[in-house]
This record gives C-alpha cells, structure tokens and sequence, in this order.
C-alpha cells in the first residue's frame, strides 16, 4: 500500500499574526465570509488590517457542527458570493466553515482562537446533531490552503480550551501506533507514512516537557516558548500525526461518551484524554506508560475518572450504550490490532476509573 502524509498548504503561528491574515487570505480571494464564533467577535475586526484587496463579511457561528447550520452558511455565502470561507473560533466553528467551504467548491482559511483540538488542519469535519450528539465523519478531499494561529489570541481564551487540546493531542501518538500496526489506511488516504508517526511521537514528547509550564503561563495570558511550542502540538502536530497516522480506540471511544447527556458540558479533548487511558488499558500497554499518561493528565488537569466526565456511579448498563456506539461498524475502533467489541469496552472504562481514583486516594 502507497503511504500519504497530508498537510495543510500554508500553516502561519505567532503572536499577532492575524494581523497579517487579509494578506494571505488575499492570495485566495477577495470577498470572503468570515464564519465567526461569538466569543471572539471583538477580534474578528483585525482581519480587516493586512490587505485592502479582500471584503469581509462577518457572520455569527451559531455553535454546532450540524448539517443544519452547514446548510444555513451555505446560503449565507451564496447571496453574498463569497469567493473563500473563512473560519474563526474553536473546533466546531472551523469544521463548520471546512464544511461550507467543500460543498461551495471554495478555498478555506481556518483562523483557531482556541488551541482546544487539532482540527484546524485536517481535511475532515465532525458532524454532529443538533443536540450536540456525534453524529458522522465528513471526509473532505483536501486540507485547509490556509491556517494561521494568532498565539496572542489562543491565551486570552480561559486555560481549560488549552488543557482540553493536550487531551485530544495526547491520542495522538498511540491511536497512530496503535492503527500503524496493521498498516490501515488513514483519513489521509494511504498508509502511515515514517514522517506521521515521527510527527505523532514529536507530539506526545512536547506535551510531556512543555504542557505544564504552558497552562501556568496561559493563566497568566501570556505567550512564552513553552506556549508556542503547545500550540503547534495540539494544532499542528496532533493534526498531521492523526489524520496521516492514524486514529483507534480513544476518539472512537469519546464518540461513545457523546451519548450520554451528563458529558456534553465536557470538551472534547478532556473526553479523549480518558478514552486514550482506556484504549491504553485494553492494549494491555506496560503499567509504566500508562502510569506515565495518568500522571501526565493529573498534573495539566485532564480527567482520568469517570467522576470527571460528570459519570460519578454510572451504571454499567449506560457505559454499555457508550460501548455500542463506539464499537459501531466503521468505527476507528476496529483500527486497532486486535478484535473489540462492547465487553472490552465497558470493562476498560471501568478498570481506567478504577486507575485514575487509585492516584487520587
């Protein structure tokens, strides 16, 4: 099997740089919708600045990744005849405007506010329903031409969205290996590439020396090195180390999760976090690594209960309905080197609650 490692075209971090984002959204088009989500409004005026060649029309983000809202938007950049979409915000916002942008047949540049998960990159969009259920996977045939990070934007938002990004950037690394290993092929097209898998290791390795020191300084809404560098893990690498190498249990996992309403007010990547201990303990991977990533999600705050995901004394019965949805068929959950079905689930689950309480005690 042919390997792919799929990319975005253009991929700009630094502070201020959305200053600079008409430039290079110039290069794309000249009337553009800019799909902005409500928390970060008072930004969206800087994409004024930067170029006099584009025309920005701003519009609300309306807060769920549904085909709904894709095919209000959609309607939106008709009447306007928008030549590029932009998206402004946090995950939902940006799958919402690489939806948009795909079924307009238009160029998307993905301007993330947050650095809450890795789907600013990523030729792919997560549909869910209106009631925020996960719904499916819109594969898309290309990535983003453009995405640009303003970092001095990304610690302004609360530290929770930066936390909860290390959680979905920590899968990264063993859902790659874990799917590398029956050389599947990925959301990218092709098998796991070496530079993927290096990219997914690089990941996980950044987190572990530079998410501590990260959240401290994001508390404090300042960018230091150790914040860049977290940026570019949790929205870059993450985002290539994925989609080239590989998903498996945990996100497969976290859709599970998505079926219980006491979860909904969690964010993605704190969902994930707990699901990458699972697939972990269902690997039967060596006690130290898993000691490792509990520690690891302790320390930056991720849960590693089930008490965290708001599921303080689920019944098993309930946890089995998470196990029914995770282990659909098409599931990424099936990418893993061994047959999974809802009883090694559930009692994964339970042994990974019973692991993160025992450090707690």
């Amino acid at each position: 099997m042919i390997k792919v490692l799929s990319a975005p075209g253009k991929y700009i971090q630094g502070s201020g740089a959305l200053k600079e984002a008409g430039k290079y959204i110039g290069l794309l088009g000249s009337k553009a919708l800019a799909i902005v989500d409500p928390t970060v409004m008072n930004h969206a005026e800087q994409l004024h600045s930067g170029s006099k060649e584009v025309s920005f029309s701003i519009e609300k983000f309306m807060g769920e990744c549904s085909k709904v809202e894709i095919e209000r938007l959609k309607k939106v950049a008709a009447e306007l005849n928008a030549d590029v979409i932009i998206g402004f915000g946090g995950g939902k916002t940006l799958d919402t405007a690489k939806a948009v942008a795909h079924f307009l047949k238009l160029p998307v540049a993905i301007l993330p506010s947050i650095a809450s998960t890795d789907a600013p990159c990523s030729a792919l969009s997560v549909i869910y329903t209106e009631s925020g259920e996960f719904e499916e996977y819109l594969l898309l045939p290309k990535n983003p031409e453009l995405v640009m990070v303003d970092s001095a934007v990304v610690v302004q938002a609360p530290v929770r969205f930066l936390i909860s990004g290390m959680g979905d950037a920590l899968a990264t690394k063993f859902e790659a290996e874990a799917s590398s290993r029956r050389s599947l092929s990925t959301m990218a097209g092709g098998a796991p590439s070496s530079s993927a898998l290096a990219l997914a290791d690089l990941c996980y390795e950044t987190l572990l020396e530079y998410g501590h020191p990260a959240l401290l300084a994001v508390e404090k809404k300042v960018v230091t090195p150790a914040v860049e560098k977290i940026i570019e893990a949790n929205t870059f690498l993450s985002g290539i180390g994925f989609e080239s190498g590989g998903l498996a249990a945990a996100h497969a996992i976290h859709n599970g999760f998505t079926v219980l309403d006491e979860t909904h007010h969690y964010y993605h990547g704190e969902k994930v976090a707990f699901s990458t201990i699972v697939q972990l303990i269902m690997e039967d991977r060596p006690m130290d690594e898993i000691y490792e990533v509990i520690e690891f999600c302790q320390v930056v705050g991720l849960p590693t209960t089930l008490k965290e995901l708001g599921l303080k004394g689920v019944k098993a019965e309930r946890l089995m309905k998470v196990a029914e949805t995770a282990t659909a068929p098409g599931e990424t959950i099936h990418n893993m080197p061994f047959p999974v079905d809802e009883n090694l689930v559930v009692e994964a689950i339970i042994a990974a609650d019973a692991l993160g309480q025992s450090f707690m005690d």
